[in-house]
C-alpha cells in the first residue's frame, strides 16, 4: 500500500470493487474525456475487466485510490511499462464526483510517480489528454509535466474529433518536486 496526504494506492480487488468502478464506468460525466465511445458494463463485465488488468503484472499495474479513511473513490494506472527504456503512461480516475477539485488526484498522481521512478526505476513517464479536460491537465503540471506536443483530432468524444494534449515527465524534476510535495506535508 502506497500512502499519501490525502489517499493511499492499495491493490485492486475485483470481487470487491466492481460494482463502484462499474457505477463510475456508466456514469458518462465520469468518463466523458476518456476518449473512446461510451460503453456501459455490468457488474460482471467490469469484475472480468479488472481481474484481466490486475493480471497483466509486467506491464499494466492498476490501483485503487482510496481516502486516508477508505473510501474507494477512484483507480490510477502505469501502463505499456517498458524496463528497456524506462517508460510507461498514467491514467487516472477520480470516479467519485465529491472529490473532484479537491487535490486528491494531484496526491494519487504524486503517490504513482513516486512508485515509478523509485520502485520500478523508471525514467520517464507520459500521458495524453483531451485538450479540453482543463483539471487533468492542471493536475499533471502540478506533478511537473510538461507539455511535448498536441495529436490534431486524435480521438472522437462528446460527439467530435478532439485534440489530445501529450505530456511527460522525467525522475530528476519529479524527484525535486516530490521533496518540496513532502516538504508541505511538514
Amino acid at each position: 500500500m502506497l500512502k499519501g496526504k490525502k489517499v493511499r494506492l492499495r491493490a485492486i480487488d475485483p470481487k470487491k470493487d466492481a460494482e463502484l468502478f462499474m457505477e463510475w464506468i456508466n456514469d458518462y460525466e465520469v468518463v466523458r474525456f476518456l476518449g473512446g465511445p461510451f460503453m456501459p458494463l455490468t457488474k460482471d463485465e467490469e469484475r472480468k475487466r479488472l481481474k484481466e488488468l490486475k493480471e497483466r503484472r509486467d506491464t499494466f499495474k492498476i490501483f485503487a485510490v482510496e481516502t486516508l479513511d477508505g473510501a474507494l473513490i477512484g483507480s490510477i494506472s502505469l501502463m505499456n511499462i517498458n524496463h528497456l527504456d524506462g517508460t510507461a503512461v498514467t491514467g487516472t480516475l477520480i470516479g467519485d464526483k465529491d472529490y473532484w477539485r479537491k487535490g486528491y488526484a494531484t496526491d494519487a498522481k504524486m503517490i504513482l510517480l513516486y512508485y515509478a521512478f523509485q520502485v520500478l526505476n523508471l525514467r520517464r513517464i507520459s500521458t495524453r489528454i483531451i485538450a479540453d479536460n482543463i483539471g487533468s491537465i492542471r493536475v499533471q503540471e502540478k506533478c511537473g509535466y510538461e507539455r511535448e506536443g498536441i495529436w490534431r483530432k486524435e480521438v472522437y468524444a462528446d460527439g467530435k474529433y478532439r485534440d489530445m494534449v501529450l505530456m511527460a515527465v522525467f525522475r530528476g524534476g519529479y524527484m525535486k518536486l516530490w521533496r518540496q510535495y513532502q516538504k508541505k506535508s511538514e
